[in-house]
């Protein structure tokens, strides 16, 4: 293939777009473009728009943890300190992450939409993408390929009092706080929403 296509937007249904418009624009930083009564686009970078939101004139079922369909969006922060600042800033509001996870090649806080959808918020854990993928090649990664969960809060505490990036961004550092619920199990419970 000789051109490499770009991902341009997400379009999420809902049968609530006031509300799913304002936690995306409270969590993503994003503002909103256009928007009618059945449509919502938004952005938060320099595309047009990255999410759009439809609400059809008939009744949607709801979503459920064990629904097919995409799993979870991501969006990556720039550096540690801004996505442990953006978790504070959430959690000042009444929004907290599902779970948090350190997969080791990136850390990720999960939260859940309004509506049920999975929403990563990461940084990558690797300045290069050769390394990252060398670090999922390896032994570390193939003994758990999900990661250990980990205290946000305790992170965010730490990073604030001098502990470096690279130690915070490690497994070892996840395991070695308090005990934190089973990354997989929080996914599949009953609409534990942000």
């Amino acid at each position: 293939m000789s051109v490499v296509p770009k991902l341009a937007h997400i379009v999420l249904m809902t049968g609530q777009l006031p509300a799913l418009r304002e936690w995306y624009s409270t969590v993503l930083g994003a503002h909103v473009v256009f928007e009618n009564p059945g449509l919502c686009f938004l952005t938060f970078d320099e595309e047009h728009h990255r999410l759009a939101l439809v609400s059809p004139p008939v009744q949607v079922t709801a979503r459920t943890p064990l629904t097919a369909g995409m799993h979870h969006s991501a969006y990556t922060f720039p550096s540690l300190a801004d996505l442990l600042d953006r978790y504070a800033e959430l959690k000042a509001l009444g929004i907290e992450p599902l779970t948090p996870i350190q997969h080791g090649v990136t850390t990720s806080l999960y939260y859940r939409d309004p509506d049920g959808n999975l929403v990563e918020l990461q940084i990558d854990n690797f300045s290069k993408a050769d390394e990252a993928t060398a670090y999922m090649m390896g032994p570390e990664f193939a003994s758990d390929s999900i990661g250990p969960a980990f205290d946000p809060h305790l992170m965010h505490q730490s990073l604030l009092a001098g502990t470096p990036v690279a130690e915070l961004t490690t497994r070892a550092w996840a395991l070695s706080g308090p005990a934190m619920p089973d990354p997989m199990s929080r996914f599949m419970s009953p609409q534990n929403q942000s």
